[in-house]
């Protein structure tokens, strides 16, 4: 059977659930991390964006240049920046240049509901050419409400934001609902050559009626800013000019954890323009790209055949890129299919006893390349105790796979800053899992120990006196183990996470001193999180990160860093809706570079004021 044949049958198979006539539903708890898990979701030198609530999740590692706002590889369980995606409603966003500029989202966070940070078999489902997780968003109901918030800070720093929505209802039944949103920072930078000036304009239309939701939503990004040493070990003032513009169209019926089913389109152009070195502009080769994707997604879940309940998805997406520089590879644009199937069922042991099975697989293509089939499967026990609490323990496999991004592919191999390989295959990675889940009044606690094995992996590699960094494939197996604690009462939460990582790599023939990425890691990450109300009018939140980075040559900086970000909000009550509040991050000024080479970005303070209505 050949490609076509194959993707129409899985097509069907993984649409079909959808479709078929419903009971009465069974419904199986995700297996997924729930975000507010932060303290600090709104940064200091610019405004909110997707990736600000990310910075001190438990789950997440955020590696920044300057800020994460400005340039961040987001990084979980030790994979690389390209390994983790984006998925916005039903539909994955890739950025096919580089995993650099995964997060280029022109979304405002008020638009969108709490991160789900997806491993494991719900990773492998929802994701789309990114290995190890997802970061999974919902489009948020809109209501009738508003914001204006302005703040500033030392280095002329300051920042803006105003988002507004309206929601009516119709005279059919359901609401018919629109939000906007306008923002702008701009700053001289926390060091010489950390300028930044960034601008986002979006929108959105919404229907909600008899159990469906539609959103339509249309963003515009621009972002200019520097930073010494940006991509590069060599001591240049680099920077980026960066535009995004977004389209995305989703319809969903059903409900999150039932049955369902959601049909997802979009459209994202990204430009990007990198000067190597802004006092000498022109002194390489202009680095001008730009990306197109077009994506299209179907997937569902219904009950069927007395009590299973079976999951599809299938997935699509084109590209094409325009570049001055990424032009010695064997192809600019490339399709990508996905689809993938599972079926779960909830067993009766006892009256407080589940046994819970999921079995399926995904099935992964490209029209530049050979396919990809990985099975999913996972066993797992569920008790219900008398006072309430629920305990969950499961074992799960789950494998995924990608292809390299343009710029590995599509660099010059021989000489040139980056340099390429257009001859990388494709990435197979398998996951292994033991975990558990308990839950009982207001605590919350999971758990989890993993073996990850990659095969063929691109990573960014550097060799002593040689001025480049190289793209080589390299096997690694990760062993790690996370755990995250959250507890809530009245006037606060607090959460706790811990992780603890170890590779082993082989690179094969390939001479490498130092690794980038791949061996940019944490052995030991500690997290802790606080918010507390000890007035009515009165908030702290307090963001903590402790960590000990695997050594590496390139870091210039102690591998061991503790990094905090505190704020004060204060709930006016002479005039409801104000908000007066004071932040600083980096609060202990460590130096410890995120990226190897690449300088902290050191303690920074501001002070604003939010008036919500």
């Amino acid at each position: 059977m050949n490609r076509p044949s194959r993707l129409l049958v899985l097509l069907l198979v993984a649409g079909a659930p959808a479709w078929l006539p419903a009971e009465e539903v069974v419904t199986l708890p995700p297996f997924v991390t729930t975000a507010l898990r932060v303290a600090n979701d709104t940064p200091v030198a610019t405004f909110a964006m997707p990736v600000s609530g990310l910075r001190f999740e438990p789950s997440v590692d955020v590696q920044a240049r300057n800020f994460a706002e400005g340039q961040a590889d987001i990084a979980v369980r030790g994979g690389l920046f390209e390994n983790t995606g984006f998925r916005i409603g039903g539909v994955a966003y890739v950025d096919p240049q580089t995993g650099h500029y995964a997060a280029e989202l022109p979304v405002a966070p008020a638009m969108l509901a709490p991160v789900r940070v997806l491993t494991g078999i719900e990773a492998a489902i929802a994701g789309l050419n990114s290995s190890v997780a997802t970061l999974a968003y919902e489009w948020a109901p809109i209501e009738t409400r508003g914001e204006l918030s302005l703040s500033g800070g030392e280095h002329a720093t300051w920042r803006g934001h105003l988002y507004h929505g309206v929601a009516r209802p119709l005279a059919s039944g359901g609401v018919i609902a629109t939000d906007v949103s306008v923002a702008h920072s701009e700053s001289d930078g926390a060091i010489a050559g950390g300028d930044h000036r960034f601008n986002r304009y979006a929108a959105r239309l919404q229907v909600i009626r008899d159990g469906a939701q539609t959103d339509l939503f249309a963003g515009h990004q621009t972002k200019f800013f520097g930073w010494p040493n940006l991509y590069t070990p060599f001591n240049w003032l680099e920077t980026e000019d960066l535009a995004t513009t977004l389209l995305a169209l989703n319809h969903r019926v059903g409900t999150t954890d039932g049955e369902y089913w959601q049909a997802s389109a979009l459209w994202r152009r990204n430009t990007d323009d990198y000067e190597a070195d802004r006092t000498q502009p022109g002194r390489f080769d202009p680095y001008e790209h730009e990306t197109q994707v077009t994506a299209v997604a179907l997937e569902g879940r219904r009950e069927i055949l007395d009590g299973w309940l079976v999951r599809g998805r299938a997935e699509a997406a084109a590209d094409s890129l325009d570049s001055t520089s990424l032009t010695a590879g064997r192809f600019s644009t490339r399709t990508y299919w996905k689809t993938s199937a599972d079926a779960a069922r909830t067993f009766v042991l006892t009256s407080a006893d589940r046994l819970e099975v999921q079995a399926g697989a995904s099935w992964v293509d490209d029209n530049r390349g050979s396919d990809a089939v990985a099975p999913l499967a996972e066993l797992a026990w569920r008790h219900v105790g008398a006072a309430g609490g629920t305990t969950r323990l499961y074992a799960q496999v789950a494998g995924d796979s990608q292809v390299s991004s343009y710029t590995a592919l599509n660099s010059p191999a021989g000489a040139g800053l980056f340099r390429g390989n257009p001859e990388l295959g494709r990435t197979r990675s398998t996951n292994w899992e033991l975990g558990a889940r308990h839950t009982v009044g207001r605590l919350e606690v999971q758990t989890a120990f993993f073996l990850r094995q990659d095969r063929d992996l691109t990573d960014w590699t550097f060799r002593e006196g040689v001025t480049a960094r190289t793209a080589n494939a390299v096997d690694i197996d990760t062993m790690g183990w996370e755990t995250v604690a959250t507890y809530r009462w009245r006037h606060g939460r607090a959460t706790f996470g811990y992780t603890w990582l170890q590779k082993d790599e082989d690179y094969g023939s390939a001479s490498v001193d130092a690794s980038f990425y791949a061996l940019n890691f944490a052995q030991h990450r500690v997290t802790a999180a606080l918010v507390w109300q000890p007035l009515t009018q009165l908030e702290l939140r307090c963001d903590n990160e402790y960590r000990e980075q695997e050594p590496n040559s390139l870091r210039r900086s102690s591998p061991r860093a503790l990094i905090s970000s505190f704020s004060v909000h204060w709930f006016v009550p002479q005039l409801r809706g104000l908000e007066l509040s004071a932040q600083v991050e980096n609060m202990w000024d460590c130096a410890f570079e995120e990226v190897p080479a690449v300088p902290a970005s050191p303690r920074q303070y501001s002070f604003g004021l939010a008036y919500r209505w």
